[in-house]
């Protein structure tokens, strides 16, 4: 382990966390995740199975880092929440942002976990295939505990491709609300949606060029509005954290 001051202790193996916990857990000390231990040393991609759209990571590594590496193989993890957290503050938050949409939160991309428990020991949930029915799904149990149950180290993550194109609409009314039904009802498939007030509603569609193209002309027929860049998403995400419901635990 390494100090970073304040008496926080950054971890940078499982073997290491394992020893930690396993000391403190004989001394009778709290450790609390994110104050007393780390994990930022824990920033490697173990595997990554590009067919099977599947990775396996160490909970420390922060999500811009890990969806730069998968850009490689054209994939990404389908996660937009405000900042860049690390992967282990995803699960323990339980985060999302605009794209929750169409992927959902941090759970829904869960596929397994390796975790280490107070007393040091280290268990293994889930798997690292889409299609698991082995056992209880320990890891969507942990995303939005906190830090509570275990230290999170490693993470099985179900991937996408990236898309070859992302377009944005957004319209200006003063029924957001409206603007959205009709497009809920409509044959599209947006990535995201965000009514940012006063009167915008911000659609996301990705995919290929032709297809994004074509939902585009097709939201545009039904309620109008303007095409715009990712600058609305930023602004989303910053909404998002400026409300305070969304607690990153790092």
């Amino acid at each position: 382990t390494r100090s970073r001051g304040s008496g926080l202790q950054s971890v940078s193996s499982l073997a290491e966390a394992s020893a930690f916990l396993t000391s403190a857990g004989a001394q009778g000390r709290r450790v609390r995740i994110g104050e007393d231990l780390a994990t930022d040393g824990l920033d490697r991609v173990l595997e990554h199975e590009a067919g099977d759209l599947t990775a396996t990571v160490e909970a420390g590594i922060r999500l811009a880092a890990l969806n730069a590496r998968l850009a490689e193989a054209g994939q990404r993890l389908s996660l937009d929440p405000p900042g860049d957290p690390t992967i282990g503050a995803c699960i323990a938050s339980d985060l999302s942002g605009p794209r929750r949409h169409r992927y959902g939160t941090m759970r829904d991309l869960v596929l397994g976990v390796t975790v280490v428990l107070a007393d040091g020991t280290i268990a293994n949930a889930g798997g690292k295939v889409v299609k698991n029915v082995a056992g209880y799904d320990l890891g969507k149990l942990l995303c939005g505990s906190r830090g509570t149950l275990a230290l999170i180290a490693r993470v099985s993550l179900r991937l996408h491709p990236a898309p070859a194109a992302a377009r944005t609409l957004v319209v200006r009314s003063e029924d957001p609300a409206g603007a959205w039904a009709a497009l809920r009802h409509a044959q599209l498939e947006p990535s995201a949606v965000d009514v940012l007030h006063p009167g915008r509603l911000a659609v996301l569609f990705e995919g290929s060029a032709t297809a994004v193209a074509a939902q585009l002309d097709a939201a545009r027929a039904l309620v109008g509005g303007e095409e715009a860049g990712e600058e609305v998403w930023a602004e989303s995400r910053e909404r998002q954290a400026a409300a305070g419901g969304l607690v990153i635990f790092e």
